[in-house]
Formats: structure tokens, sequence, C-alpha cells
């Protein structure tokens, strides 16, 4: 199995890429957002290696239990079943972090430059109400991405229209 991952700041279109690259390669997308919440936005982490990535490494279905964004609060959700994949794709903050790098077999760096424009873009996404929670959030990803050094180790950097 391929592993690829695509990561960069909220706001920026690593969902709208990584659905791209599921079109052109017949890839299957696992997002971070079904891990994360706006109090645990990373440490959630060995959930999704033990529920999805070390099963499909070794050849077997995945299956985990997805956040449910709806309404702004996540909680959780329904239930996710992975079939074995010829690309599994990644997709989130800290998809690319440090700890799965040896592991991976491409990191892409999605980033909309302007902090005030993905701002926007992640509000109209998910709503006015979500404004508070998504200034947090990139005060949050600046620091993770800083300490993680994640933009560094990306084999591709992508800045969508």
């Amino acid at each position: 199995m391929r592993l690829v991952a695509v990561d960069g700041p909220s706001g920026s279109g690593k969902s709208t890429f990584a659905a791209r690259l599921a079109r052109e390669w017949g890839a299957t997308v696992v997002p971070t957002d079904h891990f994360a919440t706006w109090t645990d936005p990373v440490s959630w982490w060995p959930r999704l290696v033990a529920d999805v990535l070390d099963p499909l490494r070794h050849g077997r279905p995945a299956r985990y239990r997805r956040m449910d964004w709806t309404g702004g609060v996540p909680r959780p959700g329904e239930w996710v079943e992975v079939p074995v994949p010829d690309v599994l794709v990644v997709e989130g903050v800290s998809a690319a972090r440090r700890s799965i790098a040896p592991r991976l077999d491409e990191a892409i760096w999605v980033e909309v430059p302007d902090p005030e424009e993905r701002l926007r873009r992640a509000v109209e996404r998910d709503g006015e109400a979500s404004r508070a929670h998504l200034r947090r959030w990139q005060a949050f990803e600046r620091g993770w991405f800083a300490v993680d050094g994640t933009k560094a180790r990306a084999d591709r950097i992508v800045t969508p229209d």
C-alpha cells in the first residue's frame, strides 16, 4: 500500500486536493477530522495508527469510529470501514507529522499563504459559529507546524488558486 499525506493549515484546500487525488489515483482518503476535536487537535494520533494505519499496512481492513462534526461540535459518530487500498491518503492538519514521515511515500503540503483568506474559507466551510474556534485552531497549528517542521519535509508544495 502506498501511503500519502496531505497536510497544511486549515482553510487551504487540503480536502479538495485529497479528493482530486482520490479520483485520479483511485485512492482511499482518511481525514484527520475524523479523529481530531477542537480540544484534542493532535494527540489522537495513536488511535489512527492502531485502528487504520497498522491494519492496512499488514494487509487487513481497518475500522474506526469517526468524529461527527455536524453542528460544529464534534462527537463520536458512525463506524467507518476501510478496505485495503492500493493508495491511502491521510488528509488534514498533522497528517504528515514527523512521527509518520519514515512510512510516507509522499508528503504534500497544501497552503493558501494568507491567514485571513484561510480563515474566510474555513468559516465559509464550517459556518460563522466556528469563527472563534477556527482562530484558536490557527494559533495552535502555527505552533504545531513550527515545532514539527512539517512543511520543510514536504515532497511537494501546492498553492491552490
